[in-house]
């Protein structure tokens, strides 16, 4: 335990949605504020309709901003630059928003008195670290206070950007866009205090595309479930199985075509119409009808199914998903809540985690924590959250015979004894190495570190300057050149 006082604790997260990011940043605010921080979150953009429940009814302190100037996208393009551009005007907000409270009679005092849990002023930036610099440059701490910056990383935005779309003069336009903002990644990753990562595999990449001598120790802080709530499936189930006590074979992703869902419904095709029989594959996660990718991606998995020769529904409500007909082989449930996705943890048979090098995927340690087994993908986050046999099982994403089979045994090869011996397994995982606890034991570990070094010096602004000149420079090269052509 690092013993860390109480700290003014402010995270920089870009969109407070649904997803694995969001829920990992929430899990973050809420393991230090349990602890006695005073935890705020800034984001560019939340839709209290399309959030997780502790980003809405006030259990954490929300604030927008950054989102009255630059819009998320220009026509569906320049995503990263808007990102940016947003998340920059959000910093600009925050110091002001923090010097106006600096200057508050009121905080003060209460500062004086004791009551002001916030102390030492830590900031937490994940996904995107374009703030970074300019937190360390403008945002001077406070007289005998300390001011660190600690960066989350998820995984590096540059080796997430699709740039083999198109033909191959757009492709070359892509990676001309791209190369100042995959440059701009690592200068602004490099003023970071310190770096963590969220899985092994993450930090082996971190390492590798920026190099270790920019980022120092780049330590592992693994994303959590919160193992002490309260689940709302036993009381939920205590209603009656679902669709009649059919045997559920699960997957939950976002409807994105890198979590290649198609690779459960292919396996369950596999299984053959007999021993489909009395199963049903459901496939629920993130949708929002704002991102193209979710509607598309759904009407394409929708697609498959149909084309070989399964039977499709889409709810998009609970009342909906209970009331499909019992013939319906794959069900699509589109941003499910987190009653009915209690109730599918608890009483499906099996969850299919299907992407490939995932960064972490907090999904099978939820499955874990509720007692169900896993097969996953052999590759990325999966290998250090699943135990195989024990947990779950690691298969090849390519070899749609393999997750068949799984599915097979799962569903008519184990014994009751078996199935419970792999359900205490998973729980225990879970509570011993995913906990809300151990992460907020790892975070402070990590804070108190970083507090306890010197702050890490930033002198990349010139950088910048040269950077600027030479495209200067270049520029004018170039209208001189066009000029004598005229």
């Amino acid at each position: 335990m690092s013993g860390l006082a109480p700290s003014n604790v402010v995270i920089i997260h870009p969109d407070l949605g649904i997803g694995g990011a969001e829920r990992l940043i929430i899990d973050v605010a809420l393991a230090l504020q349990n602890r006695g921080h005073r935890v705020t979150i800034y984001t560019s953009h939340r839709d209290k309709a399309h959030c997780f429940d502790e980003a809405r009814d006030g259990t954490l302190d929300v604030r927008v901003r950054g989102n009255t100037i630059f819009p998320a996208h220009v026509f569906g393009r320049l995503h990263i630059l808007m990102a940016a551009l947003r998340q920059l005007h959000l910093t600009v907000s925050l110091l002001s928003e923090l010097r106006s409270r600096e200057s508050d009679p009121a905080e003060k005092d209460q500062k004086s008195t004791g009551d002001n849990a916030g102390q030492d002023d830590i900031f937490i930036v994940d996904q995107l670290p374009a703030c970074v610099p300019f937190l360390k440059t403008f945002g001077q701490p406070r007289q005998s206070y300390r001011q660190r910056i600690l960066f989350y990383c998820h995984f590096p935005d540059q080796l997430l950007a699709r740039r083999d779309e198109g033909g191959s003069l757009l492709r070359l336009a892509k990676q001309l866009y791209r190369f100042p903002f995959d440059w701009f990644e690592g200068w602004a990753l490099s003023a970071s205090d310190r770096v963590v990562a969220n899985s092994k595999f993450s930090r082996g990449v971190v390492r590798q595309v920026f190099g270790s001598d920019k980022l120092g120790d780049v330590e592992v802080v693994y994303p959590c479930v919160d193992t002490d709530a309260k689940s709302d499936a036993p009381e939920s189930a205590s209603s009656g199985p679902l669709w009649g006590g059919k045997k559920i074979l699960l997957s939950i992703n976002r409807f994105e075509r890198k979590k290649d869902m198609a690779l459960a419904i292919r396996a369950y095709n596999g299984l053959g119409a007999d021993k489909r029989k009395g199963t049903r594959l459901v496939i629920a996660g993130g949708y929002d009808n704002r991102v193209q990718e979710n509607v598309q991606y759904h009407k394409e998995l929708d697609t498959l199914a149909t084309s070989l020769g399964l039977r499709t529904a889409t709810a998009k409500t609970v009342v909906s998903a209970l009331s499909v007909p019992d013939d319906i082989d794959v069900l699509f449930l589109l941003s499910v809540p987190k009653t009915l996705k209690d109730m599918l943890l608890a009483q499906s048979k099996l969850l299919l985690y299907t992407p490939v090098n995932e960064h972490f995927g907090i999904v099978p340690v939820e499955a874990m924590h509720a007692g169900l087994p896993v097969l996953a993908s052999n590759t990325g986050g999966p290998l250090e959250t699943i135990v195989e046999g024990e947990t779950g099982w690691l298969r090849d994403a390519h070899a749609d015979d393999e997750w068949t089979a799984v599915m097979e045994k799962v569903l008519y090869g184990l014994t009751p004894q078996q199935v419970a011996k792999m359900a205490l397994a998973g729980k225990q995982r879970a509570q011993r190495e995913f906990s809300l606890t151990a992460m907020g034991d790892r975070l402070e570990d990590e804070i108190s570190t970083m507090l306890k070094a010197e702050c890490r010096p930033f002198d990349g602004w010139m950088q910048v300057f040269v950077g600027l000149a030479l495209v200067l420079a270049l520029l004018g090269n170039i209208s001189i050149f066009v000029f004598q052509l005229v």
